[in-house]
């Protein structure tokens, strides 16, 4: 009884030993990385009311680039296979709270499988507006940039959402479906009360968008879709599953030596409660390495709203210089001319008097880590 007892007390003990050996293997196949960037400044602009008075401030959203805190980890799952996750915070630096209507991971939150057929993933994920137009805006998500016209480009995520993205011989093909495009109700363009998945209406904050592009050693395009739909409550008059908003583009680039040209178009019909409205977004820009740690970003838009006068025209030029690969400052001069009662505001998130033109200035200093 004794040998019979001693034989299993081996036996578990091999077995608790292959358990542990084997949690190791997994363990050591296994990534997570903690990133982050910490970017604001301080910006003036003038005409901020009707009063023509200006003002100097800093800025909540962002100054060069949106600040966050993320961690991003993969699992080796064999045969080219991998389990991978984000989780990404947006922060206001300015205040120290989280931007994306307050949520704890508002820039992305999602799990998935990778493999030489493309990455799918499930969560919050950013949609494909916000891919196509990252090669050719030479500003990206900056203060004053086209991000300031249409506030939905550098907000383009999407809530309960399943996406899929492949690249193959430079060709790219990604699309999102969500059930549900935003659940936030704190109010703005990155939260808009639209949680969906409503039993009696099957269309209610439904959203999706699909893109394919090409890109080569020196130039690329891209063209994407996106249709995202309302539902009862949910913000920008879009307060019918019969509403919609629809935006589709056609971004490209081209690289000369070091210096990049790009531009795009977006098209948008929004049909809202208080009625439709189309518009084309149209953007040019440049950017030119002027030293080895000096780069010049220059960029000119125009909205054209059809069948109105309130059109606008904006102009924006910034100068970065990197005391590090991860450090950086940066200044920028825009100025937003509004035509008729159209009033956007040259500095995204900021206030100006419709129908009048707006200068500002900024500078800042960026740390990625």
């Amino acid at each position: 009884m004794n040998n019979v007892a001693a034989k299993r007390r081996s036996a578990m003990t091999a077995a608790a030993l292959a358990a542990g050996l084997c949690a190791g293997a997994a363990s050591a196949q296994t990534n997570v990385t903690v990133y982050g960037i910490i970017d604001t400044a301080f910006a003036h602009t003038n005409n901020v009311d009707a009063a023509g008075h200006s003002m100097t401030k800093m800025p909540t959203l962002t100054g060069s680039v949106p600040s966050r805190l993320g961690f991003r980890g993969s699992e080796d799952l064999g045969n080219g296979l991998s389990a991978i996750f984000a989780l990404e915070d947006g922060i206001n630096v300015d205040v120290g709270t989280s931007s994306q209507g307050g949520r704890l991971f508002g820039r992305q939150a999602w799990v998935g499988l990778k493999g030489d057929w493309g990455t799918l993933q499930l969560g919050r994920v950013p949609n494909m507006t916000f891919y196509s137009m990252i090669k050719s805006d030479v500003l990206g998500p900056n203060l004053f940039s086209i991000s300031s016209i249409d506030l939905y480009i550098p907000n383009a995520r999407s809530d309960n959402a399943i996406a899929y993205m492949g690249t193959f011989k430079g060709l790219t093909v990604g699309a999102t479906y969500s059930v549900g495009r935003d659940a936030s109700a704190a109010g703005g363009p990155a939260a808009t009360n639209c949680p969906g998945e409503v039993a009696s209406d099957s269309r209610a904050c439904r959203q999706y968008t699909g893109l394919v592009g090409y890109d080569a050693d020196t130039y690329g395009v891209t063209a994407s879709y996106d249709k995202l739909y309302g539902n009862t409550g949910a913000a920008f008059g879009l307060t019918s599953s019969a509403n919609y908003d629809r935006r589709t583009t056609l971004n490209g680039y081209v690289m000369l030596g070091r210096t990049k040209l790009g531009a795009g178009v977006m098209d948008r019909k929004t049909f809202a409660a208080t009625g439709v409205t189309e518009s084309d977004l149209y953007y040019l820009g440049v950017s030119h390495p002027v030293a080895p740690q000096l780069t010049l970003d220059a960029q000119v838009a125009r909205k054209n709203v059809k069948g109105s006068p309130n059109d606008t025209n904006m102009l924006v030029a910034r100068l970065t210089y990197s005391l590090s690969k991860r450090s950086a400052i940066y200044a920028a001069v825009g100025r937003m001319d509004n035509r008729g009662q159209a009033a956007i505001a040259l500095d995204a998130g900021g206030t100006v008097a419709p129908g009048r033109a707006q200068n500002g200035v900024m500078t800042g200093i960026r740390h990625a880590f």
